[in-house]
């Protein structure tokens, strides 16, 4: 594995088709559709290319633990074509605006997922906050 690897995001091949897939006047559902599969090409490089998480010690409890797995947003996507200089930085804002309101309207989570997928995601987050993994394993070294 490449140094820097484990915390990367956008993988040249990623780059590559993004340049190829995208154009300007790509709708919102089809731009999460892109999303999904550069997702799910992320996941495939990382798995393939045996790419773990890198390790993070909790600043509440101590416990060490893998960090979470990395997603593809829709406003990543949106930057990372600023980023890179597929669209403009004009353009890119305007987009990453467009989003936002399309997502507030749609009730779409980061990852242009409908709402009711929403509200699992913040009960997963809540739960995640409190560093739930605290309650099930004593903090040693007291």
């Amino acid at each position: 594995m490449a140094a820097g690897d484990s915390q990367r995001v956008w993988f040249p091949e990623m780059l590559a088709r993004l340049r190829c897939e995208w154009n300007s006047g790509m709708s919102f559902p089809a731009l999460i559709e892109l999303r999904d599969r550069l997702d799910a090409m992320l996941q495939q490089i990382r798995s393939e290319r045996q790419i773990v998480s890198p390790v993070f010690r909790c600043p509440r409890c101590g416990i060490t633990g893998p960090s979470a797995e990395p997603h593809v947003s829709v406003r990543a996507l949106i930057l990372t074509l600023g980023r890179f200089g597929i669209i403009s930085q004009k353009d890119t804002k305007r987009i990453e605006r467009d989003w936002a309101e399309y997502r507030v309207q749609n009730r779409f989570d980061l990852y242009g997922q409908a709402s009711a997928t929403v509200a699992e995601s913040h009960s997963e987050q809540s739960r995640m906050a409190g560093c739930a993994h605290a309650s099930s394993t004593p903090r040693q070294g007291y």
